[in-house]
């Protein structure tokens, strides 16, 4: 502050200049966090394979397939605020913390018949259905948004259509002639 008001009195020039950043976009960047976070539920699924039975492994390695193409078509296609918190928790919460919590069982609890692991699999299948039922909204809203482009395309072209026509000049009617018949003089 004294810095600037020593250069305001005695000609310092004026303050150093900010660079221009460039705008960053909040969901752009939500869903690029999205995306690292898919990658590392991934790797922990890898590392953590001989630990897991055959089918929560199976499950696991689905469901993140699912979620990196859910991440993938969001960032073409766009969804809502609540398809993105929902895909959001899904990847940092909804499957690594029952992960965790399964890896930090006694091994006798990871048995293929063990009631963690059938317990595991059940919440396991039921993000599954819900993940492809978001998957399937997301896809759908698109659908609507491009039946509803063409909706728009077709009310506002087909009025423009009858404008662009040349009509024919309408003739105006000589009370005096009959029709059918020529004028004569």
């Amino acid at each position: 502050m004294i810095g600037r008001f020593v250069a305001g009195r005695f000609g310092g020039g004026s303050a150093p200049q900010q660079p221009n950043l460039p705008a960053v976009d909040p969901v752009a960047q939500e869903i690029a966090e999205m995306g690292t976070a898919v990658d590392s539920l991934r790797s922990a699924v890898r590392r953590a394979g001989s630990k897991l039975p055959p089918l929560l492994m199976s499950q696991l390695r689905h469901l993140g397939d699912l979620m990196q193409e859910a991440v993938a078509d969001i960032s073409v296609r766009g969804c809502s605020t609540e398809q993105r918190v929902l895909l959001n928790a899904m990847i940092t919460s909804y499957v690594p913390t029952p992960l965790q919590a399964y890896l930090a069982l006694p091994p006798a609890h990871h048995d293929e018949e063990s009631k963690a692991t059938f317990m595991f699999a059940e919440q396991l299948a039921t993000l599954e259905e819900t993940l492809a039922d978001l998957l399937n909204q997301i896809r759908i809203g698109a659908v609507e948004e491009l039946s509803t482009h063409g909706r728009f395309l077709a009310d506002k072209f087909s009025a423009q259509d009858v404008a662009l026509q040349l009509q024919q000049p309408v003739q105006e009617r000589d009370p005096l002639r009959l029709e059918g018949q020529q004028w004569q003089h």
